[in-house]
């Protein structure tokens, strides 16, 4: 089976060889740090990493560790990352923990006693919208709301951002995703505009002076407290979501297999933001109409992002048309692999939930990770509908011994 023949069976619910997924999405990566220690593990060659994604400090795996970890997926990442600005004309940095890497032109940061602050498009003249604490290993989003008046709020501030697709970003996507088609692996892409209140987009560090509700606990009190804006939000949004979907459609036709749809996350370590009620009312909506075009439209596989809880939840997301779930949080509250897979298995792809990155993946013996991913490997590769990958990105300060313990414990598995 090719690489891509492992996911696209794994996405029809047929027994095969568990395919893996590193790198093709903003949440299924690997930090700038682990990459460079996994290809000192590997034996490849040693030159600075580049940074693709700065929010979260991923780093790029480049095709030599595709093939030396046995990756079978290839991603399509947006043409602006999220403060802004385009991953091109790299030039060196040196991290605050000291590794040399690369980063695109249009990184500008100011560096202070108390950390490195990013600026949104790369431009020094605006407020920053980004700090990386001196002992941290990524950046944390500035919250930059102005002060609301609530007599005067108007929707159209939190739309800033939505609009038609532009031609140079259908150019992008039309070039990229060939490219990514002719790897031999599946093409994973994320979506412009169907991130309906996805939380790490509405404080907008891609925005220089954003306006309306931006700050993270606000906009969650606003989904109970203001629903009739959020709806008026999320109405407009659909309309350039589905106008675009028929641009980007036109554009790459079949060569995406999986688009990753929203990222907005509905669980907590031990509960959720919200009921399912008001996701069936405030969210529910929304997503099956992007879902449902979709499906009408092409041959595209679609996937949820939500951390923590959720399995409350996961009935609710099949309802709105997603094909797949991830990060697939197993150590949250009631997220058993056992019960997942049993009540969810023939109806939802668990891309994720591989091994704890909480606590067996950064602080465990490479025997324990060993232990759990085989145990993970056992129940959800059962018919089919798994897609390995950690729960969530790998963080920074991995001990490489337990990531090959992983790796090496996926490829016995599938032998």
């Amino acid at each position: 089976m090719t690489p891509r023949d492992k996911v696209i069976s794994a996405l029809n619910h047929e027994s095969g060889p568990i395919p893996v997924d590193f790198g093709s999405t903003a949440v299924t990566g690997i930090h700038v740090m682990t990459v460079e220690a996994l290809r000192d593990a590997c034996g490849l060659e040693r030159h600075p990493v580049k940074v693709i994604e700065p929010y979260q400090m991923l780093g790029l795996v480049e095709e030599d560790l595709i093939a030396a970890l046995g990756i079978c997926t290839a991603g399509v990442p947006a043409r602006k990352n999220i403060f802004g600005f385009s991953s091109e004309g790299w030039k060196e940095w040196r991290t605050p923990w000291g590794q040399e890497v690369l980063v695109p032109d249009a990184f500008r940061v100011l560096e202070k006693d108390d950390g490195v602050y990013i600026f949104p498009e790369g431009d020094v003249s605006v407020p920053p919208s980004g700090h990386m604490p001196g002992t941290g290993f990524f950046f944390d989003t500035i919250i930059r709301q102005p002060e609301l008046d609530e007599a005067n709020l108007d929707p159209q501030d939190n739309l800033e951002e939505f609009g038609p697709i532009s031609d140079e970003d259908l150019t992008y996507l039309k070039r990229e995703s060939a490219l990514a088609a002719s790897t031999g692996r599946a093409v994973v892409a994320g979506l412009p505009g169907t991130a309906f209140g996805d939380i790490a987009l509405v404080p907008a560090p891609f925005l220089k002076r954003p306006k309306g509700i931006r700050d993270i606990a606000e906009w969650y009190m606003s989904t109970l407290t203001r629903q009739d804006y959020v709806h008026r939000i999320f109405e407009r949004q659909l309309e350039f979501a589905l106008a675009n979907l028929e641009k980007i459609h036109a554009a790459v036709g079949e060569n995406l297999d999986v688009v990753f749809v929203c990222g907005t996350d509905f669980g907590t370590q031990s509960s959720t933001f919200c009921s399912p009620e008001t996701y069936d009312s405030l969210w529910h909506p929304y997503y099956k109409a992007v879902n449902d075009w979709i499906h009408a439209n092409t041959t595209w596989k679609t996937l949820k992002h939500s951390c923590g809880a959720v399995e409350s939840f996961m009935s609710h997301f099949i309802a709105s048309g997603f094909d797949i779930i991830n990060p697939v949080q197993c150590s949250a509250t009631g997220m058993e692999p056992t019960v997942l897979k049993e009540r969810y298995g023939d109806r939802l792809v668990f891309w994720g939930g591989g091994v704890d990155t909480q606590r067996t993946l950064p602080f465990g013996t490479p025997d324990e990770v060993r232990e759990q991913t085989r145990e993970r490997c056992e129940v959800f590769a059962q018919n089919g509908g798994f897609v390995f990958n950690t729960v969530h990105n790998i963080q920074a300060r991995t001990p490489v011994e337990n990531l090959m313990a992983m790796f090496d414990t996926i490829r016995e598995f599938n032998a």
